[in-house]
């Protein structure tokens, strides 16, 4: 190694030290912050859940069928985006022999981050989102619209809690893609859309769902839609966190019995159990005030909320309904990955990380790990539902099998599979990921980027053999 470039790295790592402690300095004088959104209501969940001791966490969307298709776009910024939209795009050309589009059997769609922008308005629109996401959102320049800057004033506000507020965002989004909308516009709707935030004082995901703002004894009916898209992108430093206030003296509607009993249970799993012991802090007043950033930092697969609606049902089949769990026969479930691999080229010096390079090496560590942990505590989650589902069936007599499935005949209680695939970069060949994965993680990207992010989320999806097994399957 030489002078010259152990000179060079030492001034950059200097200069980056010195500005962070002038920031830290002026960060007391540079104080950003969210003004909550949500609003009290003294009876949370109407028309969203049924009443206390119901099952279903989240409404039950019928499939007609025997075929359910789940998906999770992971977060990645617009190059997530992008690439969740190649897969829909080329999903719609596939149907299903006597059931019609494979798209009509798409029953939940979760999302982060940038993926939680595709899910959402899915979730509003359906099928008809991939007319115009990616004239409305995918080419248009959403940084504009953001102080992204690097200066010193930034570096502060960072410091201070963030650079940008959320209205701006939220404001654009807004404009572009969702109008006003409300969790009310995706009440009934099917799929359900699941977006997912970081509650960074419990350490979990925190789901925008009618049970966690029934916690919060606030409504979530008329919660905005563009406000939860730009909580779960609200990467921090360049935004402070989006908040959400609790009012736990406006309502008296009962935690589910489920989170009490895992917030009391040192044996339930440790993601479940935080989850339902932050649940309990919000409606007892410890926590006042949910700080939500990126859902990316938690789980950037978006799989963890599934895991934690799915273990909070009190039906082997919930949140399907039953008419669905029983003519079901397939089920896959997609987990659509845009995120990076490794990047920088200090594994081929001696120095370094060092500086941002530091900063972004241990964030990208903790979200890999994180979604790695995610996937793992997911197919566990779907191992388990597949078998309950098929002990309930198979327990069931022949005139309640009759009346759920509406007719009679020849019919299979253990004929039921799960299937699981991650499309991904990867799976495209070394050097189409090489490119791809030099896409960065950002709010605009140039036509050309989209189209080319486009175009491999639908290649991924044809070369994706799990996903081939399910199409041959049916």
């Amino acid at each position: 190694m030489s002078g010259k470039s152990v000179s060079s790295s030492l001034q950059r790592n200097a200069s980056f030290a010195i500005a962070c402690v002038l920031a830290s300095l002026l960060g007391g004088c540079a104080s950003v912050h969210n003004l909550p959104l949500n609003t009290p209501t003294s009876s949370p969940m109407p028309g969203f859940i049924r009443p206390a001791g119901a099952a279903e966490a989240i409404p039950a969307r019928r499939i007609s069928g025997d075929t359910v298709v789940g998906l999770a776009f992971s977060g990645g910024g617009t190059r997530a985006a992008a690439f969740a939209y190649g897969v829909l795009d080329r999903m719609a050309k596939y149907q299903i022999p006597r059931e019609g589009p494979l798209l009509d059997h798409i029953g939940l769609v979760s999302g982060v981050s940038g993926g939680a922008i595709m899910a959402a308005y899915y979730g509003l629109k359906g099928p008809a989102a991939l007319h115009d996401f990616r004239a409305r959102y995918l080419t248009q320049d959403l940084m504009a619209q953001l102080d992204t800057s690097f200066s010193l004033g930034n570096i502060a506000r960072a410091v201070g809690g963030g650079v940008n507020t959320d209205n701006k965002m939220r404001d654009w989004f807004n404009t572009n893609l969702f109008h006003g909308a409300t969790f009310a516009d995706l009440a009934g709707r099917r799929p359900v859309a699941l977006i997912n935030a970081t509650d960074i004082y419990n350490r979990t995901p925190f789901l925008f769902s009618p049970q966690t703002f029934a916690a919060a004894c606030s409504d979530f009916a008329q919660y905005p839609l563009a406000a939860a898209v730009a909580a779960s992108a609200a990467v921090p430093g360049a935004f402070a966190p989006v908040v959400i206030e609790a009012y736990p003296d406006q309502c008296q509607t009962p935690l589910p019995g489920w989170v009490t009993a895992a917030a009391a249970n040192p044996h339930a799993s440790p993601l479940l159990q935080a989850y339902a012991r932050g649940l309990t802090d919000i409606r007892s007043g410890r926590v006042k005030y949910v700080k939500l950033f990126d859902g990316g930092l938690i789980d950037n697969y978006g799989l963890s909320g599934i895991t934690i609606i799915r273990a909070g049902q009190r039906t082997p089949y919930g949140p399907l309904s039953p008419e669905e769990a029983i003519n079901m026969r397939r089920m896959m479930f997609l987990v659509v990955d845009a995120g990076q691999g490794p990047k920088g080229n200090w594994s081929s010096t001696l120095e370094g990380p060092a500086g941002r390079e530091l900063v972004g090496a241990v964030v990208d560590v903790l979200v890999d790990a994180n979604a790695r942990t995610s996937y793992t505590a997911f197919e566990e989650t779907m191992k388990a539902w597949r078998e309950s589902i098929v002990k309930w069936r198979c327990g069931l007599k022949a005139s309640e099998v009759a009346q759920l499935r509406g007719r009679s005949g020849p019919w299979n209680c253990r004929d039921l599979k799960f299937t699981i695939a991650r499309v991904s970069f990867d799976q495209l060949g070394a050097e189409r990921a090489r490119v791809l994965n030099a896409v960065p993680t950002s709010f605009t990207l140039p036509a050309d980027t989209i189209d080319t992010l486009t175009q491999a989320g639908g290649d991924a999806l044809d070369a994706n053999a799990a996903f081939q097994g399910f199409i041959r399957d049916m």
